[in-house]
């Protein structure tokens, strides 16, 4: 008697083509953007080569999370306006205010919605 065991592990790009969906971004876009923002240079964010700094929390896992910098519902929109204005969210913040564009806050907020 032959046993299969499957396991649910979801197909590789599922997340990236939900994380797209909500976020109307581009992931891998946001990888590079992640970059060029310097990002890393204050968090450790998963799959970014040299995101490994402890200055800002790890954003391992930020597609799980319910909230967003302490005090926003984890939402697409919440994710995007944090990204661009830090400092408006919250004033008292650490995360300076990177000057991101619209499309570059999609893109990242993507990236970081494939983080499960």
């Amino acid at each position: 008697m032959l046993f299969v065991i499957a396991a649910c592990e979801p197909r590789p790009g599922r997340h990236e083509a939900e994380a797209a969906q909500l976020t109307g971004g581009n992931p891998e876009r946001g990888k590079t953007a992640i970059r060029r923002y310097g990002c890393g240079a204050c968090h450790t964010i998963p799959g970014v080569a040299g995101a490994n700094a402890s200055v800002g929390p790890s954003l391992d896992k930020l597609a799980s999370r319910s909230y967003l910098a302490g005090r926003l519902i984890n939402s697409p929109d919440n994710l995007i306006r944090w990204i661009r204005f830090p400092r408006e969210v919250d004033h008292q913040t650490a995360m300076p205010d990177m000057a991101v564009t619209d499309r570059d806050a999609r893109d990242i907020a993507a990236y970081l919605y494939t983080l499960r």
